[in-house]
């Protein structure tokens, strides 16, 4: 496997809280990485500075060999970079299928010289339209695409924030506590859709998640953070054996 992003000693501060400090660690194409810790311990932040929510105080991130530290989050999207949220960010107001559509890339309708004249992006649109049903079905969404996203469960609404996440043509996903409040049951298919969608697309996860009997059945690796430092990063079941990571974490 190439390496996809490399973050180098990558350092994030809130006046004299070190929420981030000295990070550094590689993703490989198509791992899928947990990121675990303590509630504060910095994980979002790292996120968040990776996406370009955040500009970083130290430090570099590289992505297929380009150096995006300090891209504006649109850049480092179109880059490939997605991330989700915690707290899905659907259009409220829009319907599902709407919701998912959003993110396609180059559609000829949202310029305004082309936007007029209809017969120079209804094809586009329609095409767009056949792969967003058919991406929906496959994450068991089509008896909702037509609800408003604020009708959803909780559950649905990490499935549509997924779904359009694929959407974008991503290369690498951060995911941000994907099955927080969710069903034991759908958790699990969030997962399975993890999975597939790496096997299918070659696609790479860093994925935060607090629910570790979940996470470590689907993981290859785990990455643990605290105090903004990365304090171990290895095999999952070498997790629970780590020093540090019980005093840290998962207590004696």
């Amino acid at each position: 496997m190439s390496e996809l992003l490399n973050v180098q000693d990558v350092a994030k501060y809130f006046g004299g809280i070190k929420a981030v400090d000295g990070v550094s660690f590689t993703l490989n194409e198509g791992e899928i990485v947990g990121l675990i810790g303590p509630n504060g311990s910095g994980k979002t932040t790292l996120i968040n500075v990776i996406s370009g929510v955040y500009k970083p105080d130290r430090g570099r991130i590289i992505f297929e060999g380009e150096d995006i530290t300090g891209m504006d989050p649109w850049d480092i999207f179109h880059k490939g970079i997605v991330r989700s949220f915690q707290i899905p960010r659907l259009f409220h107001k829009m319907l599902v299928v709407e919701n998912v559509m959003v993110p396609h890339r180059n559609q000829r309708g949202e310029n305004p010289l082309i936007a007029p004249f209809h017969s120079m992006w209804k094809p586009q649109e329609e095409e767009l339209a056949r792969t967003t049903l058919g991406t929906i079905m496959d994450f068991q969404l089509s008896r909702v695409r037509r609800n408003w996203a604020s009708e959803l469960s909780g559950g649905q609404m990490k499935l549509v924030e997924m779904t359009r996440s694929l959407m974008s043509e991503p290369k690498l996903l951060l995911l941000d506590e994907p099955v927080a409040g969710v069903a034991p049951k759908l958790a699990r298919e969030i997962f399975s859709h993890i999975v597939r969608l790496r096997n299918e697309y070659d696609l790479t996860f860093l994925i935060i998640e607090h629910r570790l009997d979940l996470l470590f059945d689907y993981v290859e690796r785990v990455m643990v953070m605290n105090y903004g430092k990365i304090i171990y990063d290895g095999d999952p079941e070498g997790v629970h054996k780590d020093p540090k990571v019980i005093e840290a974490y998962l207590g004696e």
